[in-house]
């Protein structure tokens, strides 16, 4: 663990000129020692912890309690968009050819700075989600593709309000909170139960939703590096690199999960 620590020291001291000076001492994010520990905690209880406990057990019910968090998580999700949108996006102050980092303080870019910061935090409420899909004994829901997303989102989020947290790479931001609210308000219904559930017929276009999602944030954060746009290109490739993981991933489940099944059903 020590030489991981080292490792990303040496990353931090080389980035260390890209720190943004109005949020380099805010919660979580003055290091990145506290955000690797979380991580590593998370893998620990999700991948040993949680399933040892629930192993001779019954599936938890949690009805009342996955209602309330995906409420939360519905009206959270559409705090952060609307902070993203009227603090530029759609305030008509951004472009969307090339934004460059706002270093001002005026306060909408210290707003924008804050609901960067915000989504930050929200991708630590998300990991809430892990633990009721173990108690509930859903563990091909726990696959790799779901821990990858919710740990690098983590490192996602620090590095965004550390480095850029105003700027072109707000843009993910906005266009995943409005997937959210969608993805979000599913599980609400679905939590109903069979009654509800039955006409949920929508799911896997919340899949195909962020496919769209992960192109339109990729071709983006492509207009960087084809550009002379004053956005520093290191976060920029960072960008298309994560979105293009996300999008082999993400496309990966839904051939697995839906264009195999049609397959079978067509023989």
């Amino acid at each position: 663990m020590a030489d991981v620590e080292n490792f990303f020291k040496l990353i931090s001291l080389s980035l260390i000129k890209y720190e943004d000076p109005r949020t380099k001492d805010w919660f979580l994010v003055q290091s990145f020692s506290p955000v690797l520990i979380i991580c590593l905690v998370y893998l620990f209880i999700v991948k040993i912890l949680v399933p040892k406990l629930v192993e001779k057990r019954k599936p938890v019910e949690l009805k009342k309690t996955l209602i309330v968090y995906n409420f939360f998580q519905i009206g959270f999700s559409c705090w952060l968009f609307y902070g993203f949108a009227s603090n530029g996006w759609l305030s008509g102050d951004y472009s969307f050819v090339c934004q460059p980092i706002d270093v001002s303080s005026t306060p909408k870019a210290m707003q924008m700075a804050a609901f960067t910061w915000w989504y930050y935090m929200s991708k630590l409420t998300e990991l809430v989600e892990t633990i009721f899909f173990i108690l509930r004994k859903k563990f091909k829901q726990v696959n790799f593709l779901h821990v990858y997303h919710h740990t690098i989102m983590i490192v996602s989020g620090y590095v965004a309000t550390k480095y850029y947290p105003t700027g072109h790479g707000t843009f993910a931001g906005l266009v995943n909170t409005f997937i959210h609210i969608v993805m979000y308000s599913y599980y609400l219904l679905s939590a109903f139960g069979p009654n509800v559930q039955k006409y949920l017929w929508w799911k896997k276009y919340i899949t195909t939703l962020q496919l769209v999602q992960f192109v339109i944030v990729t071709t983006h954060d492509l207009l960087l590096v084809t550009s002379h746009c004053q956005f520093p290109r290191i976060f920029a490739w960072y960008m298309i690199l994560l979105s293009l993981s996300f999008y082999v991933l993400f496309r990966n489940f839904y051939n697995q999960t839906y264009r195999e099944k049609r397959v079978e059903k067509d023989y």
